[in-house]
């Protein structure tokens, strides 16, 4: 089990890579024409898509890539380089070509929207699967996974809020504050970037610790 400052940590991290504030233009355009009820409907949608995905990485990732022959430090170095790729198009004010697709953004029914690409690959990416399963990795216990569930939860919840008031944020925040709030998740994401990084290719040579 980490430090209790760790699961805050993990917690900011979760919450910079999914980043809800992010999304909110494509949601908006996704949902332009769905009244209120409809609204609430694909919200509960894509939180409840987007928890379950992030809990299955978190039980039952490392055992997934264990049945690919892939090492925890060998995937800390490739997500460390997806993360980074977000954070560096996030720096520049964008949702990052890896968390959507044009094309996939315009394809489907709006019930199916709420699972692909809302939910996946748009929130719970490769970015958010990679760090789930990179800070499981870091402590063992019962306590150590429920304290990340935990965090899941929290910034589901937050999603949840965002997801609700986004006709109210689209009405009140400016393109700035937007492109504001995604660089500043973007400056922490790179910063846990590197870390990734850093921890997988000490482990990959150990010559470098």
């Amino acid at each position: 089990m980490l430090e209790y400052t760790d699961y805050l940590k993990i917690f900011i991290a979760l919450l910079a890579v999914v980043d809800p504030l992010a999304a909110m233009p494509i949601i908006v355009s996704m949902t332009a024409r769905d009244k209120a009820s409809e609204l609430k409907a694909i919200a509960r949608t894509v939180v409840l898509s987007v928890t379950t995905v992030l809990l299955v990485a978190l039980y039952i990732g490392h055992q997934v890539l264990i049945f690919f022959g892939i090492s925890i430090n060998s995937f800390r170095v490739s997500g460390g380089i997806l993360l980074m790729l977000m954070s560096l198009s996030m720096l520049q004010g964008k949702i990052s070509e890896t968390v959507r697709n044009e094309k996939e953004a315009k394809e489907g029914e709006t019930r199916e929207t709420a699972v692909v690409p809302l939910s996946i690959p748009l929130l719970a990416g490769p970015g958010a699967i990679s760090t789930v399963i990179l800070y499981a990795q870091k402590g063992s216990g019962i306590h150590h996974y429920l304290l990340i569930s935990l965090d899941i939860v929290a910034v589901t919840a937050i999603l949840w809020c965002v997801l609700l008031a986004t006709p109210w944020l689209t009405q009140r925040l400016s393109q700035t504050g937007i492109n504001i709030v995604i660089r500043l998740m973007g400056l922490i994401l790179l910063a846990l970037a590197v870390e990734f990084i850093a921890g997988g290719l000490k482990g990959l040579f150990p010559v470098l610790a």
